[in-house]
């Protein structure tokens, strides 16, 4: 049998739970407006609203966030001309495939995944179905598009490696080579960003303290405020990465400072090697400034707009069908549903 050639395609989504924050910016969507503008045949990226509710969410926040998670990532350079924009749930493919592989997955696998074992903690017993089976819909998510590269952080990997899992058990069942074994994404000096307040602890929405994270919604000035408050050691700067070992907190700024930038961790030590925080910090903050203030600008204004941000969607939305609809046709053929 011959192998099949898939065209480059991308694809990645975000939960619209609220608060996106630095570390959504430079962990995924940095790189997302990066890959739109390289040598794939298309980008899709998603508002994973399916994903949101493996969770109570309030209804009206929920639509909120969606918005403004679009907003967030038309605001960061994500052009709806380049890329495709869409809301999970008004691609229906998604979950029609994702019962499909729900029957193809097993309950060993799904067992297997480190992230649902956080999330539910001791009350796994009394965590939604959705969230336990949450996998397979990103798995389905991924390969209704025969998405060829996914750009995540290293915590989603295992989900990635299952996807492939689940491809590829698909394509065997049933002696076919119809789904890609994609290739998980996984790079940049600042893919996980931690807290300003514990350079140890992801930075996360979660956090009782808002200054700990940046939100993309801060403007100048509180975005300059957390970064000369962050949490810091007395210790100069070194000038090579290795200096930065067991500096938890020294570490994330400079990782910050370099993604922001767009340089590596050693070119930005070569430049401020040597320098203490009270020199740093205010560099941290005219950078930060200059980079994210704009995007919390452009958010408010597409906000003021919900109809604007709406029309993306749909427009995205019915472009996303077009990929969607063939390749699920094809998945019942492959299994013999009638049609």
């Amino acid at each position: 049998m011959t192998t099949p050639t898939f065209p480059p395609r991308v694809f990645s989504g975000i939960q619209p739970s609220g608060d996106l924050h630095l570390g959504n910016y430079l962990g995924a969507l940095q790189r997302f407006v990066r890959m739109q503008d390289e040598a794939y045949e298309q980008t899709v990226f998603c508002m994973v609203d399916l994903h949101a509710i493996t969770v109570w969410q309030d209804p009206k926040e929920l639509a909120h966030s969606t918005r403004e998670l679009a907003a967030g990532f038309i605001a960061s350079g994500l052009s709806p001309e380049k890329s495709i924009l869409i809301n999970q749930s008004q691609v229906p493919e998604h979950a029609q495939l994702a019962w499909i592989f729900n029957c193809v997955a097993r309950m060993g696998w799904m067992q297997r995944m480190t992230q649902f074992k956080d999330k539910a903690g001791k009350n796994a017993e009394k965590a939604s179905l959705g969230l336990f089976a949450y996998p397979a819909l990103m798995a389905a998510d991924i390969l209704i598009y025969h998405a060829t590269h996914v750009p995540v952080g290293e915590d989603q990997k295992q989900h990635l490696e299952l996807t492939r899992d689940i491809a590829a058990k698909f394509n065997h069942d049933y002696g076919v080579d119809f789904f890609p074994l994609t290739e998980p994404v996984i790079e940049g000096a600042a893919t996980r960003v931690m807290s300003l307040r514990d350079g140890t602890k992801k930075m996360s929405k979660s956090d009782p303290s808002d200054a700990s994270r940046i939100n993309m919604t801060d403007d100048a000035d509180a975005i300059a405020k957390k970064i000369r408050k962050a949490k810091t050691d007395p210790d100069a700067l070194p000038s090579e990465a290795k200096g930065l070992e067991q500096r938890p907190e020294a570490r994330n700024l400079v990782n910050i400072y370099a993604a922001l930038s767009d340089q590596s961790v050693d070119q930005v030590l070569a430049e401020v090697g040597g320098q203490q925080f009270g020199a740093f910090k205010p560099m941290l903050a005219d950078l930060a400034v200059a980079k994210l203030s704009p995007i919390s600008t452009e958010m408010a204004r597409l906000m003021a707009e919900p109809d604007e941000i709406d029309k993306i969607l749909a427009r995205g939305a019915a472009q996303a069908r077009e990929i969607t609809a063939p390749i699920l046709q094809k998945t019942y053929d492959i299994i013999g549903m009638v049609r």
